[in-house]
């Protein structure tokens, strides 16, 4: 298999476990989203520890070399911890439809922020695509009667995250190491205050919620690692192509198997984003074959 192929097959395995978190995570829709999130931090953190520290061999400081770049790492720590906290709560509360447009917008939204802070221009295309994914938005805000706040945070949030990381210039694998690192010691103190407070999913003993709160620190970072593989072997824009595959997972997991609501703001939001990201992938594809 060449490289190529299998950086294809890298990413698309990357992509399909993030379109299936929604399952993973509804198992443990008994659990606080909170502590979730705790847990989803601390043995996140430990798994990337092993791996960098255990396994690779590689020291942080070979990587992070002064305290700007340490405080960046906060930041995009906190960015990806309000991310992955506002989807397990979204997941598991009966808004996937709304986690999936989010991730839908994302590119558009990476689009949005590369215009306003890294002054990349819009040609006509992105900037109609762009429309089209507001339109949608505030249709459905319109018509559903309140802003899609669950989806627009993902994106943002998200979009900010690959922001900062694009100018930090450090390798993803000591990058999130570092940033569970900072995470840790709010993801232990609120495990331990939950469990004290006797609400905690480890106050009664059920292994399987054990098992997956354990495993939740792999499933976080097993999909990151493939993405690695994934971008050493081929281009940013196949990447692009294949992220597709997350949202849809989600949308058709939200339908088919928890029957959430598809009401005609969704079907014209949806429409409206999904015409954007036509009119924005084909353009990409056009220039990308000019250039070449």
């Amino acid at each position: 298999m060449s490289e190529y192929k299998k950086g294809l097959l890298y990413g698309l395995l990357c992509y399909t476990i993030w379109g299936l978190f929604p399952l993973y995570w509804r198992l443990l829709n008994h659990v606080n989203s909170f502590e979730i999130l705790a847990h989803r931090m601390l043995w996140a953190c430990l798994f990337m520890v092993v791996l960098l520290i255990g396994i690779q061999k590689v020291r942080l400081r070979d990587h992070i070399h002064n305290t700007q770049q340490w405080f960046m790492l906060l930041v995009t720590g906190t960015l990806i911890s309000f991310n992955w906290g506002l989807y397990i709560w979204a997941i598991n509360h009966g808004y996937i439809l709304q986690s999936s447009i989010g991730y839908y917008i994302n590119p558009l939204v990476n689009v949005l922020l590369g215009y306003i802070f890294l002054h990349e221009r819009l040609n006509h295309c992105q900037t109609v695509a762009l429309l089209f994914a507001l339109a949608g938005v505030l249709y459905f805000t319109i018509s559903y009667g309140r802003m899609p706040i669950i989806s627009l945070g993902l994106a943002f949030s998200f979009g900010i995250y690959g922001l900062l990381k694009k100018t930090m210039h450090i390798p993803a694998t000591p990058a999130l190491t570092a940033e569970t690192l900072w995470m840790l010691p709010a993801a232990i103190a609120y495990i331990i205050f939950a469990f004290n407070s006797g609400n905690s999913a480890l106050n009664t003993f059920h292994p399987l919620t054990w098992i997956l709160l354990l495993l939740a620190g792999v499933v976080t970072a097993v999909p990151l690692l493939l993405y690695g593989k994934a971008a050493e072997r081929i281009t940013l824009t196949s990447l692009g192509f294949l992220q597709y595959v997350s949202p849809t997972g989600q949308f058709l997991i939200g339908i088919f198997i928890y029957n959430e609501d598809f009401t005609t703001a969704h079907i014209v939001c949806f429409v409206c984003i999904w015409i954007g990201l036509s009119i924005f992938t084909i353009d990409t594809l056009l220039r990308l074959k000019k250039n070449k």
